[in-house]
């Protein structure tokens, strides 16, 4: 029963998160506040992290027997998964910009975009020139980078999961803002491993 309700209340989470950060709920609201909308990014950030505090909190109470513990030949394993992680991350702030992230920016100037760049251009450089959403990837490292019991389990693959539905809704407003730009960055650089860049680096190296 704790594991369903925890099903259920990260379905809650997941549909609330993409609910109001959706086109259509954007959009209407743009519209209908369009001088208040410029505060709209803080306070979908505040709403978010904190209804996301009492699943994690419920996830951690009903924590049972570590089925995955990534001991013996598999201990460096999660140390690798949390370098990575930590680089992503680092690698993806030199790119975004985090005052547009945290909807400061959008107070200051009044305006909002698709992107996390400060003049909303689309950024291909850096770690972007290898994967297109580098904290999506250390997102998705650093929940594996720990014991797992099933609580862990249930709300890693529910995270993925929404992780990758959020990717799917965000790459079509970029493929709206940016048209085919955006549509060749996609043919060119891989989602979240750098397989592509990685491939690329083998062409070159025959």
């Amino acid at each position: 029963m704790h594991y369903l309700i925890l099903i259920l209340l990260w379905i809650a989470w997941c549909t609330l998160h993409s609910t109001m950060i959706s086109r259509f709920v954007t959009e209407a609201l743009h519209r209908r506040l369009p001088r208040g909308f410029r505060y709209y990014r803080i306070f979908y950030n505040l709403v978010a992290a904190g209804t996301l505090l009492p699943v994690l909190l419920y996830a951690q109470n009903i924590r049972g027997e570590v089925l995955i513990s990534w001991s013996g030949p598999w201990i460096f394993l999660p140390v690798l998964c949390g370098l990575a992680a930590l680089l992503f991350f680092v690698a993806g702030a030199r790119h975004y910009d985090l005052f547009q992230f945290l909807g400061l920016r959008q107070i200051k100037y009044d305006n909002t975009c698709a992107v996390l760049t400060d003049d909303c251009s689309l950024n291909t450089g850096g770690v972007l020139s290898m994967v297109r959403h580098p904290w999506y990837t250390g997102a998705i490292l650093i929940v594996w980078a720990r014991p797992l019991d099933l609580a862990a389990l249930i709300t890693n693959v529910v995270l993925v999961a929404y992780i990758i539905v959020g990717t799917i809704l965000e790459e079509r407003k970029l493929r709206l803002q940016f048209g085919e730009s955006y549509r060749e960055y996609q043919r060119q650089v891989s989602v979240y491993f750098p397989i592509k860049w990685i491939r690329g680096i083998a062409k070159r190296k025959r």
